[in-house]
């Protein structure tokens, strides 16, 4: 079996955090193989969100609870939910507020988005949910506790609910990105003393790019992995072997 370029017809996806950098390229991705796809997040209608005739983006901060979830009941049909949302703080995560505001967007808003998801993702029979997680799910961070807790919260979110949900046919999986070029990693790849030795250590050379990311999204999704779930698969071009 190989994934069709129509891999996706008649599907509809919803990506939280969809409106740039690696959930812009899910977007397109995903409606460039069939689905509907509704595209969630800030500044969605920006330079960096995705444009394509089968995505819809909207503006949400997931915080918002109410919000988030009647955005995604209004879909009456749902096939793939993508948690993509997240934030990164840096050292003001030291703070009790940037804390707790970097592991509600990036942890407590994808249980939520996965409750909601989980009747119409029921329903379609072959459901799917794909997590973000990160390289940072493994190790810690001095500059960014909140967001490497967060992370390596999402592995073991995404173990929990794909337990909970197999019985009703729903697979939940993650995607654990390394060092991927997007709209809130150039200003550090371009800062050459601090990035050379970052991207010395990647065994492939190079910095990672957003639809590179996207394909595995769309492997997970797909029935490819029909018997795959519970599982954090890292793209990183070999950094966390190095």
């Amino acid at each position: 079996m190989t994934l069709k370029n129509d891999a996706f017809e008649g599907m509809t996806v919803a990506i939280t955090g969809g409106t740039s950098g690696i959930g812009c390229a899910t977007a397109l991705a995903f409606a460039q193989s069939g689905a509907r796809v509704l595209a969630l997040g800030l500044n969605a209608g920006g330079e960096d969100a995705p444009r394509h005739d089968n995505v819809t983006c909207k503006e949400m901060d997931v915080r918002d609870r109410e919000a988030l979830v009647a955005s995604l009941e209004g879909l009456g049909q749902l096939d793939v939910l993508v948690n993509c949302a997240g934030v990164s703080r840096d050292r003001v995560e030291w703070t009790d507020a940037a804390f707790d505001e970097v592991i509600d967007i990036n942890l407590a808003a994808a249980f939520r988005a996965s409750q909601a998801a989980r009747p119409m993702l029921a329903r379609s029979g072959s459901g799917s949910i794909v997590n973000i997680a990160s390289m940072y799910s493994t190790f810690g961070a001095a500059d960014r506790p909140a967001y490497s807790a967060s992370k390596g919260g999402m592995v073991q979110l995404t173990k929990s609910l794909a337990i909970e949900y197999a019985s009703q046919g729903i697979r939940v999986n993650a995607v654990a990105p390394g060092w991927i070029e997007t709209p809130l990693s150039r200003g550090l790849f371009s800062d050459i003393p601090v990035s050379a030795p970052i991207k010395a250590r990647i065994p492939m050379g190079r910095w990672g790019q957003a639809d590179e990311v996207a394909d595995p999204i769309l492997f997970l999704a797909s029935p490819l992995a029909r018997y795959i779930t519970g599982v954090t698969l890292p793209i990183d071009g070999g950094y966390l072997t190095a």
